[in-house]
């Protein structure tokens, strides 16, 4: 009697375990679709596009295996390329570390007016990056821009800022710092709000000095913070792309061009999707291994409190 009696109970267990599957599979199935639709089949394609010779006009694509990357990889413009991606966000990976702490810490303080100071340093984050590299192209005009006026003060002269080889990436710095740094002081700033006052009051009793307080409290406790920025901000620098249009487009001789503006260039200025989709490609494994660096190296030194 009790085998037929638990015989209906474990049918409706099992009823009810195959009902809560097939309610997971519905709320889950669409964001699946979405993905696979917009995030991996593009991949997919483009590494298929990447073993092709392909004009974006041809009906037919031509299979060349790995000529694209030998291409690439055998002129000294695609090093040039790879170095100024570096350059570019190496450079702005540590001006937003350290303007944004520093900003975060001012900002941190009881000064009047400091509401009004955190709303307009974080503003240029929402604004556009054309209108901005538009606005900074006057700025860096040698004969009309205010940049001469500030460096005359100094009896400095401007420099041919845009159509210089030496200048023209320290420029597209300045201005992708100028409009993102605001974005890392605020995360910073959430961050400072949060450590307990109590540590510096038993730090400043036990006679450390600001300093000793703000390396040994304040650094230690923002690590989660600065590794969240450092894996946000090399993940959009690499990426850069509107500010660099608008201001060099690329030039002065390749000067401010990266690997996402030599993408642009080979596939729609070129036609040559083949190599546009090999620099994507390589786009894609860099800010993997970047990523997979970060969170099971740099991770390690990160103090979650």
């Amino acid at each position: 009697m009790a085998a037929v009696t638990s015989r209906p109970h474990s049918l409706a267990k099992r009823r009810g375990i195959r009902s809560e599957h097939l309610l997971f599979l519905a709320f889950v199935a669409p964001n699946f679709f979405l993905l696979g639709v917009f995030s991996y089949w593009p991949l997919i394609y483009q590494s298929y596009l990447s073993l092709t010779r392909w004009d974006m006009i041809s009906p037919r694509k031509t299979f060349v295996g790995l000529d694209n990357y030998r291409y690439m990889f055998s002129g000294r413009e695609f090093y040039q390329v790879m170095f100024n991606t570096f350059y570019f966000t190496g450079a702005v990976l540590v001006g937003s570390i350290v303007l944004g702490l520093a900003l975060a810490v001012l900002l941190n303080q009881r000064l009047r007016g400091r509401t009004t100071a955190r709303a307009i340093i974080f503003a240029p984050y929402v604004l556009s990056g054309a209108a901005i590299g538009l606005v900074w192209a006057y700025i860096f005009d040698p004969v009309y821009g205010l940049m001469r006026v500030f460096l005359n003060f100094f009896y400095i002269v401007s420099p041919n800022w845009l159509v210089s080889t030496t200048w023209a990436m320290p420029a597209i710095i300045i201005v992708y710092l100028w409009k993102n740094v605001g974005y890392s002081a605020v995360i910073y700033l959430a961050g400072l709000q949060n450590i307990s006052h109590e540590m510096y009051e038993a730090a400043k009793v036990d006679g450390a000095n600001g300093w000793q307080a703000f390396w040994h409290i304040t650094i230690p406790q923002l690590s989660p913070v600065t590794f969240f920025i450092s894996v946000t901000t090399i993940l959009f620098s690499i990426q850069a792309f509107d500010i660099i249009a608008v201001m060099t487009g690329g030039g002065p001789v390749n000067a401010t061009t990266t690997l996402v503006w030599y993408l642009y260039e080979q596939g729609f200025i070129a036609f040559r999707a083949g190599i546009a989709a090999a620099a994507g490609m390589l786009l894609f494994v860099l800010m993997l291994l970047i990523t997979i660096f970060q969170v099971y190296f740099v991770q390690r030194r990160v103090h979650y409190s």
